[in-house]
């Protein structure tokens, strides 16, 4: 799978191309629609399922470098102001300041990141290191590892910053109970 026959299957989720528009609408800085809910209508497209089985929420990664808390809960408002039309759960978080909420939180040291794809790169799985975002001419993918294990419904562990096996292991199965087809590679 290429990069222009992932972003056609992912934009077949008519949520996920209502998010990456009001996104562009929006102009927030260095914004995506990140991770499951790209892959997820993939896998769906791919197995038969309608578009949005199995997805939890949209995520949507921003990177501002006002780190304060204010600044924040008001693009998430925002964000969820103009898509609470859609009926679901849309999760807008701030890159530039996840290293000061994500040790007290999950009890592991995060760095500071310099911009939102770096939040991508540090995801628990390498198959949902995925990133959409509308241009002035079309749509910009990020796709670190590119995207063999999402055609071939493969998840495997992204072993590098914040890995935890425990959290691996529990979103493994709950993907592997909604898509049984799915191949889980184990962490070592």
């Amino acid at each position: 799978m290429n990069r222009d026959e992932f972003l056609a299957l992912a934009l077949r989720n008519p949520v996920n191309v209502a998010i990456i528009d009001e996104l562009h609408r929006l102009a927030l800085p260095d914004a995506w629609l990140v991770s499951g809910c790209l892959v997820q209508t993939v896998w769906n497209v791919l197995t038969g399922r309608a578009v949005d089985h199995g997805i939890a929420d949209y995520d949507v990664f921003y990177f501002d470098s006002d780190t304060s808390w204010e600044a924040e809960d008001a693009v998430i408002r925002d964000v969820s102001a103009r898509l609470g039309h859609l009926g679901v759960k849309v999760e807008t978080r701030n890159q530039a300041r996840v290293h000061l909420w994500y040790p007290g939180k999950h009890g592991l040291p995060y760095p500071p990141l310099t911009r939102a794809s770096d939040g991508i790169d540090r995801f628990l799985t390498q198959n949902t290191q995925v990133g959409v975002r509308r241009t002035d001419d079309g749509h910009e993918v990020y796709a670190p590892h590119g995207f063999d294990d999402v055609a071939a419904l493969i998840t495997r562990p992204n072993p590098g910053a914040n890995f935890s096996a425990t959290n691996y292991a529990a979103k493994a199965a709950r993907w592997k109970a909604l898509w049984p087809e799915l191949t889980v590679i184990a962490a070592e």
